[in-house]
């Protein structure tokens, strides 16, 4: 089963850790909050590398259903 990734913006306070990690994927708003912008392409093992970078762990596996 293919797992899906999200990011609780509310909780997320704009470290840009995640979009250091994999800028490819993630993207800083002008609000300085992070976005997903793009998760094609990139690895799970990258995104995971996101996950465990977040110093508040506002980015989440999701099972697809």
């Amino acid at each position: 089963m293919a797992k899906k990734f999200y990011i609780d913006q509310e909780e997320c306070i704009g470290c840009g850790a995640c979009s250091d990690s994999c800028p490819d994927v993630f993207l800083m708003t002008d609000d300085n909050i992070a976005e997903i912008t793009n998760s094609d392409g990139v690895s799970e093992e990258e995104i995971q590398d996101a996950i465990d970078a977040c110093p508040v762990t506002c980015i989440y596996w999701e099972d697809e259903e």
